[in-house]
């Protein structure tokens, strides 16, 4: 293919909650697309998601079952990032938020993948500029922040550090397009624009849970019907998973410093007992609710 064009090959490493989800709209979208798992039964589970979701969107209306046949004739998985790695035009990964682990990532893949492709992470608080350090050619990396449940969340925020280059921030945006989203660009910094604001909000409704100020249920509506928030900020953290919260926050408040990014409490020991939100069950909220 034309390395200039849209990108037709996508592959996509991790199989967890945004890393299907990204899968799965992608196909939805027309782009071939590989998700890649080392983990077996997480890329089953990952596979089994896109499948009920498929299902959800056909139940009310969204899809026609063509359009779940083509999204599923367009994704295959993987678990060797090798063989797909080398036939791929954009690389998003959605794998741990873990600085070290993200670097060695994309140290293996820049030696994998062709000279044109693109390399995107779905950090959503890590900067970039430290992500790409240990690239030959830092460049190609850019920063794709898709939102959870991926099918249904509009925003992409692309990010930028210093030395990301015109092309890699094209082929984001007109990915970005295709995929219905709409696409914010925003300079490297900690916590980008999204997670910077999403958390304070976040942090503060588990403070009142902390102090006992109102439940989480109340705290909640109280964003949704006060400030037409679509969702609440505790539901909001189930969604996301109170573990990637706490690494969000303990990353602002070791890049930015201030009280605001300081973890409560009551997330870290939810977090230490593995009441994680939706994923393990309980969080702020019982999964499914009762």
């Amino acid at each position: 293919m034309n390395p200039n064009s849209t990108p037709l090959n996508l592959t996509v490493i991790g199989a967890g909650t945004m890393g299907h989800g990204i899968a799965q709209v992608a196909a939805s979208a027309g782009l071939k697309v590989t998700l890649v798992d080392a983990d077996l039964a997480a890329l089953e589970r990952g596979r089994r998601q896109v499948d009920e979701n498929l299902a959800g969107a056909i139940q009310r209306g969204k899809l026609t079952p063509a359009d779940r046949d083509r999204a599923v004739a367009n994704l295959a998985t993987a678990t060797s990032l090798a063989d797909c790695a080398r036939t791929a035009d954009l690389v998003i990964e959605a794998i741990v938020e873990r600085l070290d682990a993200k670097q060695a990532l994309f140290r293996q893949l820049e030696a994998l993948v062709p000279p044109h492709a693109i390399l995107a992470s779905n950090t959503s608080s890590l900067p970039l500029a430290k992500i790409a350090a240990p690239l030959a050619d830092p460049s190609r990396l850019i920063g794709m922040h898709f939102f959870n449940p991926v099918f249904l969340m509009k925003l992409v925020e692309l990010v930028v550090h210093p030395r990301t280059s015109e092309r890699a921030r094209s082929v984001a945006l007109d990915v970005a397009r295709q995929m219905g989203k709409t696409a914010i660009v925003v300079n490297d910094s900690p916590g980008f624009a999204s997670s910077r604001l999403g958390v304070i909000l976040g942090l503060e409704a588990m403070r009142m849970v902390e102090q006992g100020v109102a439940s989480p249920a109340d705290i909640d509506t109280a964003m949704e019907l006060g400030y037409n928030h679509p969702m609440g900020p505790l539901k909001l953290t189930d969604l996301v998973g109170l573990d990637i919260r706490l690494a969000i926050a303990d990353t602002l408040a070791r890049e930015i410093g201030g009280d605001q990014y300081q973890a409560p409490q009551l997330l870290r020991d939810k977090v230490a007992r593995g009441e994680l939100g939706k994923k393990s069950g309980k969080g702020f909220y019982e999964w499914p609710p009762k």
